[in-house]
């Protein structure tokens, strides 16, 4: 059967279909996706929401016969793939092979770490209590031990790192439960399979294990099919850099200190070094002298407070490195915490040599914790190696990887010279189903009294549409002062993200019908809310990264080395490609109808503001307030 026939208005997917159209995009898309795995190629698909680009490139892929891994940016489309998609394709084409899912480690139950957990259950808290008997109950009938099949239990939960393990804190082969282990299964499935399910956070991770020489997470293919591959870039630094983290000292703290009341009960200087070493990671936390944020971890370094926490944790880490050293072959689970504390003390040399080319070196604290990373300014060099160790077939596709009609950006990024390239528009009738506005009289970003600008102006719209609104904002703090005026003013339900996980609150958006959601980076994409439930997408403004972030500031000093424009090669591309995700909330069907308001007078009096408004879909365009009214009041009429 050739992707023709299976696409035709009398094929395979027909007969599975009640009402089947061919749509020519998907079906030119299918065709190049058969064509690159058939030549081993590489090949650049933009394919605008409408498309049916899942189907397209599962379609070859299946046809073809070949080892193939196929990884997605975020878990719920790694399950969508796998528990609809896949099992649908599998019976109209008729596949013989294996099909496999498999995701990261802090997904699957660990069975020691259960069992050690509810030996201390007794000092935990009732809501960590509630969820470890759902846990629990639930491990007794498991098969996959996959924690998103446990009822009620948010992904987000507190429980899950507590029965779930790391890097750092598994025990491999030496864990008394190694034989029985989910992880271990997941794995050996994967190996098995013809076609495999991961994201990209696996697969990158399987490149720096293979990196090590010391074992691999899942098989090599014959073709790899990357879908939302406009997260690639950025998910690539962070696995082709290095992290380290005061969750990761005080986790093997948490395990020493288990060690000491189990086992070693004799040893007071393990308790003595751990609670020093566990003091010293709180002191260097209070040395960033700052609630939350991110910035430059060279400068910091120069700080006086900074370089006395540092020798104290040195200090101490070297302490309860000798007394772990002492007692070694005592303890199965001191043995391990050496390791890891062997590993930690020379990831955090490696911290404090800041001084290479090419990389930025910065450090991310929340209200409790620290992270410090190494990242490289680009990957391109890094990946394309990747890609020219394997004779494979390489396809990415995103509804957002262009700007301007131009693939450029998104190649540099990726080192993908040698790549086919199609951009594929939306079938949907945006002239018809969309309006966008950019009002006017709109204050500059930063005004002081924008947020009740904002609330003012936009409250009546809202109260028009009956709620049924995304507001997405560029930062935590706008977000929070809009949710507050907007809960002042309106009788409607005003959701706010944080309050609860990211599903729940979508399900209580969607429960509502008539709702206002206020939320920021985890809305603008991987949300598909279908029909009239969500007809309004408002945005604060473009979404330019922060430029005090330090990864953007290296990366722009970087471009300005090598004779680039820092706004045009690095601020502007990535601002376009998030503008145009969050704008790809609204049409999601044939059937939806909406508008889009942006309320940032950017777009129309600076002269970049073309390229963003060129990338987005072609909707009518208006500047007038009372016209988005009169738009979303006769939609409703219809």
């Amino acid at each position: 059967m050739s992707v023709a026939d299976f696409f035709s208005a009398t094929g395979a997917l027909s007969q599975q279909i009640n009402g089947y159209q061919p749509r020519q995009p998907q079906l030119q898309m299918a065709q190049a996706v058969a064509d690159t795995l058939g030549q081993q190629g590489r090949l650049l698909v933009e394919a605008e929401t409408g498309t049916g680009k899942t189907f397209a490139y599962l379609v070859p892929a299946l046809l073809k016969q070949q080892k193939t891994i196929i990884s997605t940016g975020s878990k719920n489309l790694q399950e969508q793939l796998f528990l609809r998609d896949l099992p649908f394709l599998l019976d109209a084409v008729n596949y013989t092979g294996v099909a496999a899912i498999l995701k990261g480690r802090s997904n699957y139950l660990c069975i020691e770490r259960l069992n050690r957990f509810m030996l201390q259950s007794h000092q935990q808290d009732a809501s960590l209590l509630a969820d470890l008997v759902k846990v629990k109950t639930w491990s007794a009938s498991s098969q996959h031990g996959d924690l998103s099949e446990v009822d009620g239990l948010a992904e987000d939960a507190a429980i899950i790192p507590l029965v779930t393990s790391s890097n750092d804190n598994c025990l491999g082969r030496d864990c008394p439960d190694y034989d029985d282990c989910y992880l271990v299964k997941a794995r050996q499935k994967a190996m098995d399979a013809d076609i495999l399910v991961v994201n990209h956070h696996l697969f990158f991770a399987d490149v720096a294990v293979k990196d090590t020489g010391f074992g691999e997470l899942m098989p090599e293919a014959d073709a790899y099919i990357f879908d939302e591959a406009h997260q690639l870039p950025d998910i690539a630094s962070q696995y082709f850099g290095q992290s380290l983290s005061s969750r990761q000292f005080f986790e093997l703290c948490k395990d020493l200190e288990f060690c000491y009341r189990s086992e070693l009960r004799d040893l007071s200087q393990l308790n003595k070094a751990t609670l020093a070493f566990k003091s010293a990671v709180q002191e260097l936390r209070l040395a960033f002298e700052l609630e939350q944020g991110t910035g430059s971890w060279r400068e910091k370094l120069q700080a006086g407070r900074m370089n006395v926490a540092i020798a104290r944790l040195l200090e101490t880490m070297q302490f309860t490195y000798d007394v772990a050293k002492l007692n070694l072959n005592r303890s199965e689970v001191l043995d391990h915490c050496f390791e890891r504390l062997t590993q930690f003390k020379a990831q955090f040399d490696k911290m404090l040599d800041v001084n290479q080319a090419g990389f930025s070196y910065w450090y991310d604290c929340s209200r409790l914790h620290f992270s410090l990373h190494i990242t490289p300014l680009s990957v391109a060099e890094r990946f394309a190696l990747e890609m020219d160790k394997k004779q494979a077939a390489w396809v990415f596709t995103s509804a957002t990887m262009t700007v301007n009609e131009q693939f450029d950006h998104y190649a540099n990024l990726l080192g993908l010279q040698n790549a086919e390239h199609l951009l594929l528009k939306s079938p949907f009738d945006f002239a018809r189903q969309s309006l966008l506005a950019v009002p006017r009289y709109i204050p500059e970003p930063g005004t002081r009294g924008l947020a009740q600008w904002l609330v003012n102006q936009l409250a009546p719209i809202i109260n028009i549409n009956q709620g049924r609104c995304f507001f997405l904002c560029t930062s935590h703090f706008m977000m929070n002062e809009l949710a507050e005026l907007f809960k002042q003013q309106l009788e409607l339900p005003v959701l706010v993200q944080g309050e609860t996980s990211k599903q729940a609150l979508l399900k209580q958006f969607i429960d509502h019908g008539n709702a206002l959601l206020v939320a920021t980076g985890a809305f603008w994409e991987g949300i598909d809310v279908r029909g009239q439930t969500l007809s309004l997408v408002v945005i604060d403004k473009i979404p330019f990264t922060a430029p005090d972030d330090p990864l953007l500031k290296a990366r722009m000093e970087d471009a300005q080395l090598k004779g680039l424009d820092p706004f045009q090669s690095v601020q502007l591309p990535q601002a376009v490609i998030a503008l145009k995700q969050g704008v790809g909330r609204l049409i999601r069907d044939t059937q939806d109808k909406g508008a889009v308001v942006i309320c940032d007078p950017r777009l129309v009096s600076r002269n970049y503001g073309n390229i963003f408004l060129n990338s987005l879909p072609s909707m009518p365009r208006t500047r007038d307030l009372a016209k988005v009214s009169a738009f979303l009041q006769q939609m409703d009429e219809l």
